[in-house]
């Protein structure tokens, strides 16, 4: 692919750094949408009659669309015809300053490319799945004599067989345990099973049997594998029938023990059929998608079925424009949600979607195999479509009904902090640490949609001088994380500045804020410290304000326990935050710090000397006694401990 008139990185390249002036500089005039059309139209000249994608680009350097074309030529044309464009896309015809091109081979690669950028740059007039989180699978390994049973997440890096997706960890969590009562498999790691001595807990509760002491021979555990792997590959009546016929052949033999436990196996196989909520007849593998549209908000659910169980579902709710069309939200959504793992052979839609064997030819090239979009409308495929639909629109009905509240408890925190409107972004912060060490900033952020988990930032504090200070490491995160949003959004449109920042603390952490901003340049964000009444007793919290008394809130007013969660989640993220990084010190070294210091001769120096301590007090030749430390590496070493020298 060739593209025009530059390469698709410098697209995800920062914008120029701005440079730190006391006085924001002024901004320039607004565009119009004929300024917009006339630089559209500048491209029209060079454009082929190809496919290809093509981008919208704003003044700031942000993507504000990412479009693709079976003609880039006639596709863009569209957009110099201004009464023919919606009011959403004559607002982004007035924004856009430049496009970017990128010509493919055919359509269909064309549609991949497009989502794969949506993804990656998430313009903010295309329909976004903000919220596509990696699914848990079943591995069952090939690389060890005793194959594990896991839970596994991420790319299928290691050997096996992976059964998915499922709709959430709980869903998988409850699989496994019924697979291992059924099949008695191990889920313990590798380096585990090798250091036992004796049979763990595991086996004591008969869901496992034991082939790390011996207590089940390969053969007859690579037979619990092979049962186990056909029934997630959808054999799961064969299995069954399997299992019921060992129970009878024990018991005609008078075996009732042995009985028993392959009774016990059935009934473990029967939990793991018992949580379905819809059942797809004579369909092994298939996705079910069924989307609602109300108050121009959509919720799409998907339901996973895979050899013949449903593997759960879960519920999206992309963002998009609010007078786009339902059918036009979900062939986005699937283009994007397929992006990054691949279609079952059979994908039912409850919506017919425009460019449908399009989308399916898409997905197939994505897959490696050929994958079916249907929209059933009536029978035994059309009633798990209605199913998916009507959960959709319950999913739809509670979101904006928790909208609704949160954005009265939004408006309430505007009246008692005396903001011009309800804040759309709260950032709240905190810091944590023990006597100084291991220090953190932490930042969260929540707004109408809730907590925005996908902005909570760390600062881990550089200043040494600063850490167990606490408003010291309240200024160090202030001035880097405003200094940074002057440089990377200094018109302030790309959505990352806040409306209020809330400072656990009171009337000191207050004026430390107050003064970075003043040192920034910055005038005009509304600034709270909230600090706990007498004895630290929740519910008694003060606000503190410039200009304005310390006041309180009454002790059963929403917007107090709103500002306390708020505070609190702040607090568990510090802390959180900070205990993995302590966590993480303690099985480091001083030794890890110096340049050439592998695994082998930081063993060798701690066998030596004992310990770091004894490393670091050690004499020149000392060092050189030490099998496999050079003269060079022990000055070198030396220099570290004693830099004066």
């Amino acid at each position: 692919m060739n593209e025009t008139p530059s390469p698709a990185d410098d697209l995800l390249s920062d914008p120029p750094a701005s440079s730190l002036a006391a006085e924001p500089p002024p901004r320039p005039e607004a565009p119009t949408l004929a300024d917009g059309i006339e630089i559209i139209r500048g491209h029209l000249k060079t454009l082929p009659n190809a496919p290809g994608v093509y981008r919208m680009v704003g003044r700031s350097g942000d993507v504000l669309y990412v479009g693709k074309a079976k003609s880039l030529k006639k596709r863009v044309i569209a957009y110099t015809q201004p009464l023919r464009l919606p009011v959403r896309l004559q607002r982004m015809v007035a924004e856009t300053t430049a496009m970017e091109f990128v010509t493919t081979a055919s359509e269909v690669e064309a549609l991949l490319l497009e989502a794969n950028l949506i993804k990656r740059l998430m313009p903010r007039y295309n329909v976004l799945l903000r919220d596509d989180k990696s699914f848990p699978y079943i591995l069952i390994g090939h690389d060890h004599d005793f194959a594990p049973l896991l839970k596994h997440r991420g790319a299928r890096s290691r050997p096996g067989d992976y059964f998915g997706p499922f709709a959430s960890a709980g869903a998988v969590n409850r699989t496994i345990t019924a697979l291992q009562r059924a099949f008695l498999l191990r889920n313990c790691a590798d380096t585990v099973f090798a250091s036992r001595s004796r049979p763990c807990l595991q086996y004591q509760i008969k869901r496992c049997t034991a082939p790390c002491v011996g207590r089940v021979t390969p053969q007859d555990y690579a037979a619990q594998v092979a049962q186990a792997r056909d029934f997630l590959a959808g054999k799961s009546r064969d299995v069954q029938a399997e299992f019921v016929r060992s129970m009878l052949a024990a018991s005609e033999a008078l075996d009732y023990e042995a009985a028993a436990r392959w009774r016990d196996r059935i009934r473990a196989l029967a939990a793991t059929q018992a949580h379905q909520d819809i059942n797809l007849e004579g369909i092994e593998d298939a996705d079910v998608v069924g989307a609602w549209q109300e108050g121009g908000q959509t919720c799409i659910q998907v339901f996973f079925f895979r050899g013949g169980s449903n593997y759960g579902n879960r519920a999206y709710f992309p963002s998009h424009d609010r007078n786009l069309d339902i059918e036009e939200v979900l062939a986005s959504f699937l283009a994007q949600f397929y992006e990054n793992k691949p279609a079952p052979v059979l994908v039912l839609v409850s919506h017919d979607l425009p460019e449908r064997d399009l989308l399916a030819e898409a997905l197939a090239i994505r897959s490696g195999h050929k994958v079916e979009l249907a929209s059933p409308k009536r029978g035994d495929k059309r009633r798990p479509v209605d199913h998916a639909v009507a959960n959709a629109r319950e999913a739809l009905a509670r979101r904006q009904a928790e909208s609704a509240s949160q954005r009265r408890l939004l408006d309430g925190v505007a009246l008692a902090f005396g903001l011009d409107g309800a804040p759309e972004r709260i950032e709240v912060y905190d810091n944590s640490h023990i006597q100084g060490t291991h220090a953190i900033g932490a930042l969260i952020c929540a707004g109408p949609e809730g907590m925005l988990k996908s902005h909570y930032r760390k600062f881990n504090i550089k200043a040494t001088e600063v850490a167990g200070d606490d408003y010291g490491m309240m200024r160090e995160v202030l001035t880097r994380r405003f200094a940074r949003a002057q440089k990377e959004d200094p018109e302030r449109d790309r959505g990352v500045w806040p409306d209020l920042v809330l400072i656990d603390g009171g009337q000191g952490q207050l004026n430390v804020a107050l003064q970075v901003l003043e040192e920034l340049g910055i005038a005009d964000l509304a600034v709270v410290g909230i600090a706990k009444g007498p004895d630290r007793n929740a519910g008694r919290e003060r606000f503190f304000m410039p200009g304005r008394e310390p006041f309180s809130l009454e002790p059963r007013d929403p917007v107090l326990y709103y500002l306390q969660r708020l505070r609190d989640e702040a607090h568990r993220f510090a802390i959180g935050t900070h205990r993995a990084r302590r966590t993480k010190a303690i099985g480091q070294s001083e030794l890890d710090q110096i340049a050439g210091i592998g695994p082998g001769r930081k063993k060798a120096l701690l066998h030596h000397f004992g310990s770091a301590r004894g490393v670091a007090r050690a004499g020149l030749a000392d060092l050189q006694a030490v099998e496999g430390i050079s003269e060079t590496v022990a000055r070198k070493i030396y220099g570290h401990f004693h830099p004066e020298g």
